[in-house]
């Protein structure tokens, strides 16, 4: 007589959901009157918005277009790759064909970003992702390594450019500059928010058909055309550097010259790490030994974590009582390698891992905002997507190699590669702590207005 052994699928509860849009819900509503006591202007106010409100609006209006686009193309992604009969070794080369442009184009595309205008580099942005959608719409099976060269890119733009572009608006229209504290944390929070919908959005275009389906990139090419005319017609251009040897000498004379801004780099740096290896791994962890677990579930609750996190950024920052940036993320980053420290040292239950992983996205959901903030006190404006894209270049290095020899060699086991992240995170509290001791007087005075 045989013996049946059931299998349960692990399911979260519910519950979790609604817990994480209450608190979310709860810190929006709570916002405004923390804000009032600070006397900023937030996208909250009511009656007749300012200046800064509209341009705020809007800014956020056409960083959450991005964002959803952004999204699809990572939710649907691997979907997409097993739709096409594609296997495990070409979905790691997937990888490796990203990176390693991500490698070399980020630091690139930073310095063009800041020579030509940042607009012009969000425009190529949208048109990247139009040609991918419209290749992938034309084309039986895109080739991996085109359109994982041209969505790194993307990406890449889409981590410095939208950013860099509205802090110089911010400063050329000569809004408050802590009023930028609102919103560093809303793009974090909408950026969170529209990767959940597009989630939604992926899914409901999909179905439960597990052929070649078209239907996110007919999404994405809308979507795209949507935001290039939205950048096109309301935002204005931003002039570049005069020439490239004045925009040199500057880069030289502030970014290699000055430790803050090196401190600060290494820490974004860690942190783009840590993330990037946690993106990778955390499914493989889950389901580790068979475990079966409707992971399609557990993204948006990471991501809802990582909204609730970025409202704490305004609470600590606003008002009478706030802290010092710098503190708060040493504290960060340290429960940031703790947490990640936990999953590399021992085997866990799937609770546990998502509680550990949930709590991770909070913290990150956190630091995003603090470390723009930081950028505004250390780096001139103009240098600002070529300091972050120099950021991301070891950042990629690091993750380039970790996928190689974790991936495709095997030589590294996943515990291996979350505790370099550890030790990443730990080295980024350490240039906090440093940046510190490096005394008070930033680039920018953030009280000067």
């Amino acid at each position: 007589m045989g013996v049946v052994i059931e299998s349960s699928v692990w399911e979260l509860n519910p519950a979790i959901f609604l817990f994480l849009s209450v608190c979310c819900c709860f810190s929006i509503f709570l916002y405004p009157h923390l804000s009032s006591l600070n006397r900023t202007s937030t996208i909250f106010d009511h009656g007749i918005s300012s200046s800064f409100t509209s341009f705020q609006r809007n800014f956020l209006f056409v960083y959450s277009l991005a964002s959803v686009v952004e999204g699809l193309w990572s939710v649907f992604g691997e979907f997409e790759l097993a739709s096409y009969g594609i296997g495990r070794e070409e979905m790691i080369m997937s990888l490796c064909y990203g990176y390693t442009t991500a490698l070399f184009a980020a630091p690139f595309l930073g310095m063009l970003s800041d020579l030509i205008g940042h607009k012009k580099v969000c425009l190529i942005y949208c048109i990247l992702h139009f040609l991918v959608g419209v290749w992938k719409k034309i084309t039986q099976q895109p080739s991996i390594f085109m359109t994982s060269i041209c969505l790194s890119m993307a990406n890449t733009i889409f981590s410095f450019s939208f950013e860099t572009w509205m802090v110089t608006q911010h400063e050329k229209q000569g809004h408050r500059l802590d009023s930028l504290n609102d919103t560093y944390w809303l793009m974090t929070f909408f950026e969170s928010a529209c990767f959940i919908a597009s989630q939604m959005l992926a899914n409901g275009l999909v179905g439960n058909s597990m052929m070649k389906n078209t239907a996110p990139s007919s999404a994405v090419i809308f979507l795209a055309i949507i935001c290039f005319i939205f950048l096109t017609r309301g935002w204005t251009e931003t002039p570049g550097a005069t020439s490239f040897k004045e925009y040199s000498l500057s880069f030289y004379a502030y970014i290699f010259g000055d430790k803050r801004i090196w401190l600060l780099t290494v820490a974004q740096a860690c942190l783009h790490f840590s993330i990037g290896i946690l993106w990778i791994l955390w499914a493989p962890t889950v389901v580790a030994d068979g475990r079966e677990v409707q992971l399609g579930l557990i993204y948006p609750c990471f991501l809802g974590s990582r909204m609730l996190g970025s409202t704490v950024f305004p609470c600590l920052t606003s008002g009478p009582s706030s802290f010092r940036i710098e503190d708060c993320l040493v504290y960060a980053y340290i429960t940031l390698a703790a947490l990640l420290s936990i999953v590399a040292y021992d085997y866990q239950e799937i609770g546990v891992l998502v509680t550990l992983f949930s709590l991770f996205h909070a913290c990150v959901g956190f630091i995003l905002p603090s470390l723009a903030r930081l950028r505004t006190m250390h780096v001139p404006n103009e240098l600002r997507g070529g300091m972050m894209g120099l950021s991301l270049a070891p950042a990629n290095a690091a993750i380039l190699l970790s996928v190689v020899q974790g991936g495709y060699y095997r030589n590294v086991g996943n515990a291996a590669l979350m505790a370099f992240g550890v030790f990443g995170l730990l080295l980024a509290a350490g240039c906090m702590y440093a940046l510190k001791q490096c005394g008070k007087q930033p680039y920018n005075n953030w009280h000067k207005q």
